[in-house]
Protein backbone atom coordinates (compact mmCIF):
# COMPACT_ATOMS: atom_id res chain seq x y z
CA UNK A 1 0.00 0.00 0.00
CA UNK A 2 2.88 2.90 0.42
CA UNK A 3 4.12 1.85 -2.92
CA UNK A 4 0.67 3.13 -4.65
CA UNK A 5 1.48 7.07 -4.39
CA UNK A 6 4.80 6.02 -6.05
CA UNK A 7 2.50 3.66 -8.74
CA UNK A 8 0.21 6.19 -9.64
CA UNK A 9 2.86 9.11 -9.92
CA UNK A 10 4.34 6.69 -13.16
CA UNK A 11 0.82 6.12 -14.73
CA UNK A 12 -0.18 10.00 -14.21
CA UNK A 13 3.64 12.24 -13.99
CA UNK A 14 2.39 15.45 -14.87
CA UNK A 15 -0.34 15.30 -12.52
CA UNK A 16 2.25 14.98 -9.68
CA UNK A 17 4.66 17.65 -10.53
CA UNK A 18 4.49 21.10 -8.32
CA UNK A 19 4.71 24.65 -10.39
CA UNK A 20 6.06 27.29 -8.18
CA UNK A 21 5.59 29.70 -11.14
CA UNK A 22 1.73 29.17 -11.18
CA UNK A 23 -0.45 32.13 -8.97
CA UNK A 24 -0.67 30.74 -5.32
CA UNK A 25 -3.33 31.01 -2.98
CA UNK A 26 -4.07 30.86 0.92
CA UNK A 27 -4.63 27.71 1.99
CA UNK A 28 -7.08 29.16 4.73
CA UNK A 29 -8.76 31.95 5.52
CA UNK A 30 -6.70 35.31 6.99
CA UNK A 31 -9.23 36.12 10.21
CA UNK A 32 -9.18 39.65 9.19
CA UNK A 33 -10.10 39.49 5.95
CA UNK A 34 -13.62 40.95 4.88
CA UNK A 35 -14.14 38.05 2.39
CA UNK A 36 -14.04 34.00 2.66
CA UNK A 37 -12.59 33.70 -0.87
CA UNK A 38 -9.42 32.21 -0.97
CA UNK A 39 -8.98 31.90 -4.80
CA UNK A 40 -10.75 32.46 -8.01
CA UNK A 41 -9.71 31.93 -11.14
CA UNK A 42 -10.86 31.41 -14.87
CA UNK A 43 -9.42 28.31 -16.83
CA UNK A 44 -9.61 27.92 -20.62
CA UNK A 45 -8.58 25.40 -22.39
CA UNK A 46 -6.52 23.45 -19.09
CA UNK A 47 -4.83 27.17 -18.53
CA UNK A 48 -5.43 29.47 -15.69
CA UNK A 49 -6.71 32.45 -17.92
CA UNK A 50 -4.09 36.14 -17.65
CA UNK A 51 -5.61 38.28 -15.27
CA UNK A 52 -7.99 36.18 -13.06
CA UNK A 53 -5.86 36.35 -10.09
CA UNK A 54 -8.24 38.94 -8.41
CA UNK A 55 -11.80 38.40 -9.78
CA UNK A 56 -14.42 38.26 -7.50
CA UNK A 57 -16.76 34.80 -7.71
CA UNK A 58 -19.30 37.22 -10.12
CA UNK A 59 -16.51 39.10 -12.34
CA UNK A 60 -15.17 35.29 -12.71
CA UNK A 61 -18.50 33.91 -13.80
CA UNK A 62 -18.96 37.20 -16.13
CA UNK A 63 -15.66 36.11 -17.75
CA UNK A 64 -16.73 32.42 -18.37
CA UNK A 65 -19.93 33.34 -20.13
CA UNK A 66 -18.24 35.98 -22.23
CA UNK A 67 -15.13 33.69 -23.46
CA UNK A 68 -15.99 30.32 -22.12
CA UNK A 69 -14.16 28.05 -19.84
CA UNK A 70 -14.67 27.39 -16.23
CA UNK A 71 -14.58 28.89 -12.79
CA UNK A 72 -13.10 27.45 -9.76
CA UNK A 73 -13.61 29.54 -6.96
CA UNK A 74 -12.07 28.40 -3.52
CA UNK A 75 -13.67 29.04 0.50
CA UNK A 76 -12.44 28.46 3.47
CA UNK A 77 -15.16 28.01 6.22
CA UNK A 78 -17.60 31.08 4.33
CA UNK A 79 -20.32 32.77 6.91
CA UNK A 80 -24.16 32.93 5.49
CA UNK A 81 -24.11 36.54 4.25
CA UNK A 82 -20.32 35.78 2.65
CA UNK A 83 -21.81 33.02 0.69
CA UNK A 84 -24.99 34.25 -0.25
CA UNK A 85 -23.78 36.19 -2.89
CA UNK A 86 -21.97 33.45 -4.56
CA UNK A 87 -25.03 31.27 -4.13
CA UNK A 88 -27.63 33.60 -6.24
CA UNK A 89 -24.49 34.10 -8.88
CA UNK A 90 -24.34 30.78 -9.90
CA UNK A 91 -27.97 29.72 -9.03
CA UNK A 92 -26.91 27.33 -6.16
CA UNK A 93 -29.69 25.37 -4.26
CA UNK A 94 -30.57 26.32 -0.68
CA UNK A 95 -30.81 23.22 0.95
CA UNK A 96 -27.01 22.60 -0.32
CA UNK A 97 -26.15 26.02 0.24
CA UNK A 98 -26.91 25.37 3.98
CA UNK A 99 -25.44 22.17 4.58
CA UNK A 100 -21.86 24.08 2.94
CA UNK A 101 -22.45 26.85 5.79
CA UNK A 102 -23.09 25.07 8.73
CA UNK A 103 -21.05 21.91 7.72
CA UNK A 104 -20.37 18.63 9.93
CA UNK A 105 -22.64 16.82 6.65
CA UNK A 106 -21.76 13.30 5.97
CA UNK A 107 -20.26 12.36 2.54
CA UNK A 108 -23.02 12.53 0.32
CA UNK A 109 -23.50 13.33 -3.81
CA UNK A 110 -26.14 15.09 -4.35
CA UNK A 111 -27.90 16.56 -7.96
CA UNK A 112 -29.73 19.94 -7.26
CA UNK A 113 -30.10 20.68 -11.25
CA UNK A 114 -27.59 21.41 -13.61
CA UNK A 115 -25.18 20.99 -9.92
CA UNK A 116 -23.52 18.39 -8.12
CA UNK A 117 -23.21 18.63 -4.85
CA UNK A 118 -20.54 16.70 -3.02
CA UNK A 119 -18.98 16.31 0.39
CA UNK A 120 -15.91 14.79 1.20
CA UNK A 121 -14.60 14.18 4.49
CA UNK A 122 -10.69 14.98 4.87
CA UNK A 123 -8.58 13.02 7.41
CA UNK A 124 -5.33 14.13 9.31
CA UNK A 125 -3.25 11.85 11.36
CA UNK A 126 -2.05 13.67 14.49
CA UNK A 127 1.74 12.92 14.96
CA UNK A 128 1.86 11.99 18.59
CA UNK A 129 5.21 10.66 20.32
CA UNK A 130 3.65 7.78 22.38
CA UNK A 131 -0.02 6.54 21.99
CA UNK A 132 -1.99 7.08 25.32
CA UNK A 133 -5.37 6.91 26.76
CA UNK A 134 -6.41 11.11 25.62
CA UNK A 135 -4.23 10.64 22.29
CA UNK A 136 -6.04 12.38 19.30
CA UNK A 137 -5.08 10.03 16.47
CA UNK A 138 -7.28 11.56 13.61
CA UNK A 139 -8.37 15.07 12.53
CA UNK A 140 -11.46 15.58 10.60
CA UNK A 141 -12.32 18.45 8.36
CA UNK A 142 -14.81 18.67 5.52
CA UNK A 143 -14.49 19.97 1.66
CA UNK A 144 -17.60 20.44 -0.39
CA UNK A 145 -17.77 20.99 -3.75
CA UNK A 146 -20.42 22.24 -6.24
CA UNK A 147 -19.87 21.04 -9.73
CA UNK A 148 -21.46 23.15 -12.59
CA UNK A 149 -21.29 22.95 -16.28
CA UNK A 150 -19.17 25.77 -16.01
CA UNK A 151 -18.03 26.44 -12.90
CA UNK A 152 -16.66 24.55 -9.44
CA UNK A 153 -16.88 26.12 -6.29
CA UNK A 154 -15.08 24.21 -3.37
CA UNK A 155 -16.09 25.10 0.46
CA UNK A 156 -13.40 23.43 3.12
CA UNK A 157 -14.12 23.48 6.92
CA UNK A 158 -11.48 22.91 9.04
CA UNK A 159 -7.66 23.20 9.15
CA UNK A 160 -6.44 20.67 7.08
CA UNK A 161 -6.92 19.29 3.59
CA UNK A 162 -5.73 22.28 1.57
CA UNK A 163 -6.15 22.28 -2.11
CA UNK A 164 -3.26 24.64 -2.81
CA UNK A 165 -1.07 21.65 -4.57
CA UNK A 166 -4.02 19.63 -6.04
CA UNK A 167 -4.75 23.16 -7.63
CA UNK A 168 -0.68 23.64 -8.83
CA UNK A 169 -0.91 19.71 -9.87
CA UNK A 170 -3.60 20.31 -12.13
CA UNK A 171 -2.88 23.90 -13.97
CA UNK A 172 1.05 22.01 -14.50
CA UNK A 173 -1.38 19.24 -16.50
CA UNK A 174 -3.95 21.27 -19.02
CA UNK A 175 -5.16 18.02 -21.13
CA UNK A 176 -6.68 17.04 -17.63
CA UNK A 177 -7.91 20.29 -16.54
CA UNK A 178 -9.64 20.77 -20.23
CA UNK A 179 -12.12 18.39 -19.64
CA UNK A 180 -13.94 20.95 -17.21
CA UNK A 181 -15.31 20.81 -13.63
CA UNK A 182 -15.73 17.50 -13.53
CA UNK A 183 -11.55 16.66 -13.48
CA UNK A 184 -11.33 19.21 -10.57
CA UNK A 185 -14.53 16.76 -8.96
CA UNK A 186 -12.34 14.18 -9.57
CA UNK A 187 -8.91 15.45 -8.82
CA UNK A 188 -10.99 16.32 -4.92
CA UNK A 189 -11.56 13.02 -4.76
CA UNK A 190 -8.52 11.38 -5.46
CA UNK A 191 -6.73 13.75 -3.55
CA UNK A 192 -8.82 12.94 -0.10
CA UNK A 193 -8.85 9.27 -0.69
CA UNK A 194 -4.95 9.15 -1.32
CA UNK A 195 -5.24 11.16 2.37
CA UNK A 196 -7.18 7.49 3.70
CA UNK A 197 -4.35 5.89 2.25
CA UNK A 198 -1.80 7.47 4.32
CA UNK A 199 -3.83 7.86 7.16
CA UNK A 200 -4.74 3.83 7.35
CA UNK A 201 -1.06 3.34 6.96
CA UNK A 202 -0.05 5.50 10.33
CA UNK A 203 -3.12 3.90 12.00
CA UNK A 204 -1.53 0.30 11.78
CA UNK A 205 1.67 1.62 13.19
CA UNK A 206 -0.68 2.37 16.16
CA UNK A 207 -2.48 -0.69 16.31
CA UNK A 208 0.70 -2.84 15.85
CA UNK A 209 2.25 -0.91 18.86
CA UNK A 210 -0.68 -1.58 21.13
CA UNK A 211 -0.97 -5.32 20.25
CA UNK A 212 2.69 -5.75 21.00
CA UNK A 213 2.42 -4.21 24.16
CA UNK A 214 -0.82 -6.42 24.89
CA UNK A 215 0.88 -9.79 23.98
CA UNK A 216 4.23 -8.76 25.30
CA UNK A 217 5.37 -10.04 28.97
CA UNK A 218 4.58 -7.25 31.67
CA UNK A 219 7.15 -5.79 32.99
CA UNK A 220 8.21 -6.73 36.74
CA UNK A 221 5.80 -4.93 39.22
CA UNK A 222 3.43 -3.94 36.22
CA UNK A 223 -0.37 -5.06 36.01
CA UNK A 224 -1.78 -6.90 33.09
CA UNK A 225 -4.66 -4.87 31.56
CA UNK A 226 -3.40 -1.47 31.76
CA UNK A 227 -3.62 -0.85 27.73
CA UNK A 228 -7.21 -0.46 27.98
CA UNK A 229 -7.71 3.05 27.76
CA UNK A 230 -4.92 3.03 24.53
CA UNK A 231 -7.37 0.38 23.02
CA UNK A 232 -10.70 1.92 23.50
CA UNK A 233 -8.90 5.43 22.67
CA UNK A 234 -7.94 3.88 19.50
CA UNK A 235 -10.86 2.47 18.89
CA UNK A 236 -12.70 5.68 19.17
CA UNK A 237 -10.58 7.12 16.20
CA UNK A 238 -10.77 4.22 14.02
CA UNK A 239 -14.56 4.75 14.28
CA UNK A 240 -14.32 8.51 13.29
CA UNK A 241 -11.83 7.43 10.52
CA UNK A 242 -14.99 4.69 9.42
CA UNK A 243 -17.68 7.35 9.23
CA UNK A 244 -15.40 9.30 6.84
CA UNK A 245 -15.23 6.66 4.27
CA UNK A 246 -18.01 4.30 4.58
CA UNK A 247 -20.73 7.11 3.65
CA UNK A 248 -18.20 7.85 0.77
CA UNK A 249 -18.62 4.37 -0.99
CA UNK A 250 -21.88 4.67 -2.79
CA UNK A 251 -21.43 7.94 -3.81
CA UNK A 252 -17.96 6.89 -6.08
CA UNK A 253 -20.06 4.14 -7.30
CA UNK A 254 -22.17 6.61 -8.85
CA UNK A 255 -19.79 8.78 -10.14
CA UNK A 256 -17.62 5.57 -11.38
CA UNK A 257 -20.53 3.79 -12.90
CA UNK A 258 -23.60 5.73 -13.69
CA UNK A 259 -23.57 8.33 -16.62
CA UNK A 260 -23.74 11.73 -15.86
CA UNK A 261 -24.19 14.88 -18.29
CA UNK A 262 -21.99 16.75 -16.02
CA UNK A 263 -19.57 14.20 -15.81
CA UNK A 264 -17.25 13.75 -18.78
CA UNK A 265 -16.97 9.79 -19.79
CA UNK A 266 -13.44 10.11 -20.11
CA UNK A 267 -12.84 11.49 -16.24
CA UNK A 268 -15.23 8.69 -15.74
CA UNK A 269 -12.82 6.09 -15.77
CA UNK A 270 -10.34 8.02 -13.49
CA UNK A 271 -13.08 7.42 -11.08
CA UNK A 272 -13.51 3.97 -11.17
CA UNK A 273 -9.53 4.07 -9.98
CA UNK A 274 -10.96 6.13 -6.82
CA UNK A 275 -13.22 4.10 -6.04
CA UNK A 276 -11.28 0.46 -5.97
CA UNK A 277 -8.88 2.60 -3.96
CA UNK A 278 -11.72 3.71 -1.21
CA UNK A 279 -12.91 0.12 -0.99
CA UNK A 280 -9.62 -0.84 -0.38
CA UNK A 281 -9.28 1.68 2.46
CA UNK A 282 -12.64 0.59 3.48
CA UNK A 283 -11.88 -3.34 4.12
CA UNK A 284 -8.66 -1.63 5.89
CA UNK A 285 -10.90 0.26 8.12
CA UNK A 286 -13.61 -2.70 8.65
CA UNK A 287 -10.58 -4.45 9.66
CA UNK A 288 -8.93 -2.02 12.23
CA UNK A 289 -12.23 -2.20 13.96
CA UNK A 290 -12.10 -5.78 14.23
CA UNK A 291 -8.65 -6.18 15.12
CA UNK A 292 -9.11 -3.68 18.03
CA UNK A 293 -12.54 -5.48 18.97
CA UNK A 294 -10.07 -9.13 19.46
CA UNK A 295 -7.16 -6.96 21.22
CA UNK A 296 -9.43 -5.30 24.04
CA UNK A 297 -11.38 -8.98 24.73
CA UNK A 298 -7.61 -10.14 24.62
CA UNK A 299 -6.27 -7.10 27.32
CA UNK A 300 -9.75 -7.66 29.21
CA UNK A 301 -9.27 -11.76 29.68
CA UNK A 302 -5.73 -11.34 30.46
CA UNK A 303 -6.65 -8.87 33.33
CA UNK A 304 -8.98 -11.58 34.13
CA UNK A 305 -6.68 -14.28 34.66
CA UNK A 306 -4.34 -12.23 36.42
CA UNK A 307 -7.01 -11.72 38.77
CA UNK A 308 -7.61 -15.56 39.02
CA UNK A 309 -3.71 -15.71 39.77
CA UNK A 310 -4.01 -13.51 42.59
CA UNK A 311 -6.93 -14.84 44.15
CA UNK A 312 -5.89 -17.94 44.42
CA UNK A 313 -2.61 -16.97 45.59
CA UNK A 314 -4.22 -15.47 47.73
CA UNK A 315 -6.42 -18.99 49.13
CA UNK A 316 -3.26 -20.80 49.26
CA UNK A 317 -1.92 -18.64 52.14
CA UNK A 318 -5.09 -18.46 53.83
CA UNK A 319 -5.27 -22.56 53.73
CA UNK A 320 -1.24 -22.41 54.72
CA UNK A 321 -2.32 -19.89 57.85
CA UNK A 322 -5.32 -21.48 58.67
CA UNK A 323 -3.14 -24.86 60.26
CA UNK A 324 -1.14 -22.81 62.88
CA UNK A 325 -4.46 -20.87 63.73
CA UNK A 326 -6.30 -23.96 64.41
CA UNK A 327 -3.92 -25.85 66.30
CA UNK A 328 -2.89 -22.57 68.47
CA UNK A 329 -6.90 -21.81 68.70
CA UNK A 330 -7.18 -25.23 70.54
CA UNK A 331 -4.21 -24.81 73.17
CA UNK A 332 -5.44 -21.34 73.25
CA UNK A 333 -8.89 -22.51 75.08
CA UNK A 334 -8.78 -22.15 79.12
CA UNK A 335 -9.15 -25.41 80.40
CA UNK A 336 -7.74 -27.02 82.88
CA UNK A 337 -7.27 -30.41 82.12
CA UNK A 338 -5.77 -29.97 78.44
CA UNK A 339 -3.18 -32.79 77.11
CA UNK A 340 0.62 -32.40 76.84
CA UNK A 341 -0.38 -28.77 79.06
CA UNK A 342 2.27 -29.97 81.51
CA UNK A 343 4.31 -32.10 79.35
CA UNK A 344 8.08 -30.81 78.97
CA UNK A 345 8.59 -31.54 74.91
CA UNK A 346 4.74 -30.56 74.36
CA UNK A 347 5.85 -27.01 73.14
CA UNK A 348 8.55 -28.20 70.82
CA UNK A 349 5.94 -30.69 69.58
CA UNK A 350 3.20 -28.33 68.50
CA UNK A 351 5.43 -26.42 66.59
CA UNK A 352 7.31 -28.65 64.95
CA UNK A 353 3.47 -30.25 63.70
CA UNK A 354 2.57 -26.55 63.01
CA UNK A 355 6.02 -26.29 60.88
CA UNK A 356 5.29 -29.47 59.51
CA UNK A 357 1.95 -29.21 58.09
CA UNK A 358 2.51 -26.22 56.68
CA UNK A 359 5.35 -27.05 54.68
CA UNK A 360 3.49 -30.03 53.42
CA UNK A 361 0.29 -27.91 52.27
CA UNK A 362 2.84 -25.06 50.61
CA UNK A 363 4.43 -27.82 48.63
CA UNK A 364 1.60 -29.31 47.53
CA UNK A 365 -0.01 -26.26 46.23
CA UNK A 366 3.49 -25.54 44.43
CA UNK A 367 3.09 -28.85 42.66
CA UNK A 368 -0.51 -27.72 41.32
CA UNK A 369 0.50 -24.28 40.44
CA UNK A 370 -1.27 -22.54 42.94
CA UNK A 371 2.46 -21.16 44.26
Amino acid sequence: MSMLPYLRAAVRPALRRSTPSQPGYDTTRDPSASSAVVDCAVYRDGRRALGSACLTPREAMARVREGGGFAWIGLHEPTEAEFAGIAATFGLHPLAVEDAVHAHQRPKLERYDDTLFTVFKTIHYVEHAELTATSEVVETGEVMCFTGPDFVITVRHGGQGSLRSLRHRLQDDPDLLAKGPSAVLHSIADHVVDGYIAVAAAVQDDIDEVENAVFAAPAKGSARGGDAGRIYQLKREVLEFKRAVSPLLRPMELLSERPMRLVDPDIQKYFRDVADHLARVHEQVIGFDELLNSILQANLAQATVAQNEDMRKITSWAAIIAVPTMICGVYGMNFEHMPELHWRYGYPMVMAAIAGSCFTIHRALRRHGWL
